[in-house]
Order: C-alpha cells, then sequence, then structure tokens
C-alpha cells in the first residue's frame, strides 16, 4: 500500500502539472473544471501542507500548524456527513480513502512519530 505521503504528494504533482499545461497562449490561467474530486483533493492537499507533509508552494517550507489540519479535516468530515448518500461510489471511496489517510497522518503527528 502506498503511504499517505506518497499519495498526495503524487496528486499534488498532477495538480501541478495540469495547472501549467491549463496556461492560455497568452499565460493567462484556465482554471481546471469544477468537481467533487478535484475539491476533495484540494482539501486534502492544504491539509498535508498544514501538518508539514507537504511544503507550502507560497513560500516552499515546511511548517507545520496542526489546528488548522485538524480543522480541514473536521471540515472533510462534515463534507462527508452531509452529502451521504448524494456521491456517487467514486467520490464516495475517494473521500473516504482521503480522511483515512489524513486522520493517520495527524495522528502520527499529535503522537510525536515520524512520516
Amino acid at each position: 500500500m502506498e503511504s499517505p505521503e506518497k499519495k498526495i504528494d503524487q496528486d499534488w504533482k498532477e495538480t501541478a502539472k495540469k495547472e501549467k499545461e491549463a496556461l492560455n497562449k497568452d499565460g493567462q490561467f484556465i482554471p481546471p473544471e469544477a468537481s467533487f474530486n478535484f475539491f476533495v483533493t484540494t482539501l486534502a492537499i492544504q491539509a498535508s501542507i498544514a501538518m508539514g507533509v507537504m511544503e507550502n508552494p507560497a513560500d516552499g517550507k515546511k511548517e507545520e500548524n496542526l489546528p488548522q489540519a485538524r480543522f480541514l479535516i473536521d471540515t472533510m468530515v462534515l463534507l462527508r456527513d452531509k452529502t451521504k448518500g448524494n456521491l456517487n461510489a467514486e467520490e464516495e471511496k475517494l473521500l473516504e480513502n482521503v480522511l483515512y489517510e489524513l486522520r493517520m497522518s495527524y495522528i502520527n503527528k499529535t503522537r510525536g512519530g515520524s512520516q
């Protein structure tokens, strides 16, 4: 099984590549199509940055902000609960898997483990 760090890091790289490809000929950013999976992945990336698992793309630094990470994870739990019965199987599986990975990383960080 792939570690959460590798999975999220790979998602981040794919997102960055798509963003680079999304520039039109004038260099203007063309945002990706909005989707539930993209939204969940974006929240997961933000949580990973807050846990210090990934570098912040704004400044290239890894810094921990565990209360912010907890807030993002709790927000995703709220999203899961409020969308129950309205997601397709792929969306539901992605959300559950991402929540599991983020929770395990958070527990590891708060209990003094290493990633």
